[in-house]
């Protein structure tokens, strides 16, 4: 399934579980009975929304500027945060634009921690070492390239994005670490 086509049954499940209810308000308590339960169905709507959107989404405008003022993903409530990697993850499968900007940083920064933690590796301030223990063959030497500190990541790449099998090799190779 695509990112454009993602919950698209969910929405017509809910739209129709709206429509049958303000039918039975009707019933009930005729117009009245129907504008309430419609009334009470865009709150409910209105609140998800706030809750569920990704901060820089519901900012608009305020997550404009330099990308570490931004809000990250994660820094809201939970469900914000995990919409918010959601998003990141399906995004950077399918763009390579929106891997580079969002989930390249969120996997290299899962690198650094890794290897701080368990090798006493500093990422940024010695990536060779960093290279040396994450590589173990030439398949991880792949996998180094999609994550790999040295290069830059490039903003105005077009094409799709890290195919998912690579980024699922990329967290088998992280966990391990």
């Amino acid at each position: 399934m695509t990112a454009g086509r993602a919950g698209w049954a969910e929405l017509v499940i809910a739209a129709l579980t709206v429509a049958a209810t303000a039918v039975a308000g009707y019933a009930l308590a005729g117009v009245a009975g129907a504008a309430l339960v419609l009334l009470i169905a865009a709150v409910v709507a209105l609140v998800a929304l706030r809750v569920l959107v990704p901060g820089d989404a519901a900012d608009g405008a305020a997550g404009a500027g330099h990308p570490d003022q931004r809000p990250q993903p994660g820094t809201g409530p939970a469900m914000t945060g995990y919409w918010a990697q959601r998003h990141s993850v399906v995004g950077g499968t399918t763009q390579r634009h929106s891997y580079e900007t969002g989930l390249r940083r969120t996997l290299e920064r899962l690198l650094a921690a890794r290897l701080s933690e368990r090798h006493g590796i500093n990422l940024y301030e010695d990536p060779a070492a960093a290279r040396r223990v994450f590589c173990r063959g030439e398949r991880d030497a792949q996998l180094w390239s999609w994550i790999a500190p040295e290069r830059e990541p490039d903003p105005d790449a077009r094409g799709s994005g890290i195919p998912r099998r690579t980024l699922a090799r990329l967290l088998d190779r992280l966990e391990q670490l």
